[in-house]
């Protein structure tokens, strides 16, 4: 299948068209080159949408640290060790660091209005770690030195800007319940239902109504067969992630555990 024929299934919107084209010349031109290459950072479902356009272990998701959420799409040569570069002075990520006056009370809606205030393009930022007094956030390697020398304030606060090693973020947490639960089969509603406290049927009426998405992508088929590792968002409900699928019981459901972000 041609590129414009993959691009055009895959796209969900003609933003996505020009994102995943982009995209495709980059990465697909540095695949054929045999050189390092990475792409802006992408929102999950952006990531999802790349993935099957660009599939192949030489290619990764990186966003700085272990379970970021927004991350860039990278091509590495199989003569690169992959650690040294996502983590060196070659990588594509860069953190910041900005610390401020702990009794200002700023959100992650602050830093990136005031980012975006100071030109900065969207898809030049990742995550945003927002805690008293101090923010870290990722950005490409290209933007950082702009920032570093532009980004003096967020609303009224002053900030004190300095480059921050990868190795020294200090990402928060993530909150999550651990729920056990027998699920007539691997089906989003059923999942979906264990995972909210829901009847089956609400669960569903939630899906059709396209308020759920898996991994990223919208999804409004209740019978979506899920797998290990898959993540359900639900618009209103919140985030689950199917950590372990286990046996079977035996009136035949299959025991499954599921993680419910808090």
């Amino acid at each position: 299948m041609e590129k414009r024929e993959r691009i055009e299934r895959l796209a969900q919107t003609e933003e996505d068209k020009v994102l995943l084209a982009r995209l495709y010349d980059r990465l697909h031109g540095a695949a054929c080159r045999n050189v390092p290459s990475a792409g802006p950072f992408l929102s999950p479902r952006e990531l999802a949408l790349a993935r099957q356009l660009l599939a192949g272990p030489e290619f990764q998701a990186f966003g700085g640290y272990e379970g970021a959420e927004r991350t860039v799409l990278c091509h590495i040569p199989d003569y690169l060790d992959r650690e040294e570069y996502l983590y060196g002075e070659d990588g594509p990520i860069r953190a910041v660091s900005a610390r401020y006056y702990e009794g200002d009370s700023l959100s992650h809606r602050d830093f990136l209005g005031a980012l975006m205030g100071a030109g900065i393009k969207r898809e030049t930022v990742g995550d945003i770690l927002v805690r008293p007094g101090l923010c870290q956030f990722l950005v490409t390697r290209e933007i950082a030195p702009h920032i570093l020398q532009s980004l003096e304030s967020a609303g009224r606060t002053k900030l004190h800007l300095s480059p921050l090693p990868l190795s020294e973020l200090s990402p928060p947490e993530a909150e999550t319940k651990e729920l056990h639960a027998t699920v007539a089969a691997l089906r989003l509603d059923s999942v979906t239902a264990a995972g909210f406290g829901l009847a089956r049927g609400p669960a569903a009426q939630h899906i059709e109504a396209g308020r759920a998405a898996v991994n990223g992508l919208p999804c409004d088929k209740p019978d979506r067969l899920l797998r290990e590792g898959d993540r359900v968002t639900v618009r209103g409900l919140g985030k689950i992630e199917l950590k372990t699928v286990g046996g079977t019981t035996r009136k035949g459901r299959t025991g499954v555990t599921i993680l419910r972000y808090v």
